[in-house]
């Protein structure tokens, strides 16, 4: 679950899919490996891994670790006990030392075996990319990875004893251990380097209390901002232990011990310290009203009373911080994390793997109240697929069936009107007088498996100094087909009123002459003028599509 590592890996192999490789392929599932990684990272809570100091103390051990120390990385919820059972089952000859402070000489040279275990805390150490504050679910990592700097600290008591305030001279003093390198490594255990100690005095140690309790409340704050799936109990059992005196006293105690005349008196150089200690606990006060807050929004009607209680105790305390130590308030932080959460954290709804994609274009048409997000996108609206009643595939189709044939019939009469609007124009831009009611009769017998015909093919006869003529020749006359084989069949007749080629009727037989043999392929509407341009022994030329 080190994803920050394996995300620092990936840029390298990316480049090398990129600009040396050029495998786009490969880089793009990596890309999306790499996404998932960031999301893991603000979403997925991973466990914390303790720390011990072991020091193996002794001629007994091996030269490699005899008389030194060493920095453990204990296993996801491995307790101290634990850790330590595992340890001796290597040196069932060992004994645990009962104090956490260094052994004298005489153990170190005896010829027996003594370990020393304890709990270290890690010392964060953000990479300087983070520049300005950033989410305690990235810091989090941070904090127990990456970290070559460990301390622990033991209080110390100097001077007389305060049986009324421990607070007042309660010395810390913290051993810093410095490893060779940084855990966890290529082991999970390394050598301590370098040991030093400094001491904290009681003040300073009441100012580190108070900075990581308001850290605390604020990162508990955050997390239940972000997630309101998570438990209460924590979040009731922080609270309470602040704003109920009863449970440990508060900062009460740091008033008695430095905020008094006396102490300022002693120690004029702490001004400055005191004065950030009272700026730290009037900066707890926004924090608390945040947690208590979120706290009754998600207590259960079990917990009613003790949220009451607390709420009372809060108040209790806020009016008296406020008053000594002024009011402090959060002006956007926490108010722009309660906000709505990022496009870019949205989960996509994504269709079954079996079922067939839905297209954009079927999306905008399914979903009623979905309307084009700027002008000119045509309806076509890229937005994710949300859930939506579910239609049958079967559905979809007979609705889609039933607009491909309205659009067909549309077509079809449209085409129909066309032509005959053409064969008008045509007829009408010649001299043929029409004597009686529809000279010529048309009809057209279109076949719905064959596409329609193209319009250059239609007729021949575009200009007004032509003239349709039909000459009687041989019955056995065969006219040459056109090299594209024609689609629609035109069949008409010739009334014996009508006047062709300035002839009347009078002349024209009773019994019109027979009209020549069409071919197979051919087709009246495309005859030529010039019966002398084709021949009639040629042979149709072979079926060309």
């Amino acid at each position: 679950q080190m994803w920050e590592e394996a995300i620092a890996l990936g840029k390298e192999l990316a480049e090398q899919y990129e600009n040396e490789m050029f495998d786009y392929e490969q880089l793009s599932e990596l890309l999306r490996k790499q996404a998932q990684f960031y999301e893991n990272i603000v979403k997925v809570i991973r466990p914390k891994p303790d720390y011990f100091a072991v020091g193996y103390y002794g001629q007994g051990f091996p030269t490699f670790i005899r008389n030194k120390v060493f920095i453990y990385r204990g296993k996801e919820y491995e307790r101290r006990e634990d850790f330590e059972a595992r340890l001796l089952t290597q040196f069932p000859n060992a004994e645990k030392m009962k104090t956490t402070s260094p052994p004298g000489d005489d153990i170190k040279t005896s010829s027996g075996q003594y370990i020393q275990c304890f709990t270290v805390k890690p010392k964060l150490d953000l990479p300087s990319k983070f520049h300005r504050p950033v989410s305690e679910q990235i810091v989090s990592f941070y904090r127990v990875n990456e970290v070559q700097r460990f301390e622990y600290s033991r209080p110390v008591r100097k001077g007389e004893k305060n049986p009324d305030n421990e607070f007042a001279n309660m010395w810390i003093e913290r051993t810093i251990y410095v490893t060779a390198y940084k855990l966890p490594g290529i082991l999970r255990w390394f050598e301590v380097k370098s040991v030093f100690m400094v001491e904290i005095s009681p003040l300073e140690n009441a100012i580190e209390t108070m900075q990581l309790t308001n850290d605390k409340i604020n990162n508990m704050v955050q997390q239940h901002l972000n997630d309101p799936n998570l438990p209460i109990n924590p979040l009731s059992m922080l609270l309470n232990g602040i704003v109920d005196p009863a449970v440990m006293g508060g900062f009460t105690n740091y008033e008695k011990a430095f905020f008094t005349e006396k102490y300022m008196h002693e120690h004029p150089e702490d001004h400055d310290k005191i004065e950030k200690l009272k700026d730290l606990i009037a900066w707890q006060i926004p924090f608390l009203a945040e947690g208590i807050r979120i706290h009754g929004e998600k207590v259960t009607e079990a917990l009613r009373p003790f949220h009451e209680r607390m709420e009372a105790c809060f108040r209790q305390l806020k009016d008296k911080v406020e008053k000594q130590y002024g009011v402090r308030a959060i002006l956007s932080g926490l108010e722009e994390r309660r906000g709505s959460r990022p496009r870019s954290m949205v989960r996509s709804f994504t269709m079954p793997s079996s079922s067939r994609p839905l297209s954009v274009a079927s999306v905008s048409s399914l979903s009623s109240d979905s309307t084009p997000s700027r002008p000119g996108s045509d309806g076509f609206v890229l937005e994710p697929l949300l859930p939506k009643k579910m239609h049958s595939r079967s559905q979809d189709k007979l609705d889609k069936d039933d607009l491909d044939k309205d659009k067909k019939e549309k077509k079809k009469e449209k085409r129909n009107s066309k032509h005959q609007e053409i064969f008008d124009k045509e007829f009408k831009s010649t001299d043929i007088s029409l004597q009686q009611a529809e000279a010529v009769i048309l009809s057209e017998t279109i076949s719905p498996l064959r596409p329609q015909r193209p319009k250059s093919q239609v007729l021949n006869v575009m200009s007004s100094e032509r003239r349709f003529s039909v000459s009687p020749g041989p019955p056995s006359s065969q006219l040459t087909p056109p090299p594209i084989t024609p689609r629609t069949k035109l069949l008409f007749s010739i009334q014996p009123s009508l006047e062709l080629n300035g002839m009347s009727s009078s002349d024209i037989p009773d019994v019109p002459p027979p009209l020549p043999l069409k071919g197979s392929t051919a087709d009246y509407g495309n005859l030529l003028e010039s019966q002398d341009l084709i021949s009639p022994t040629t042979s149709p030329p072979a079926h060309q599509r």
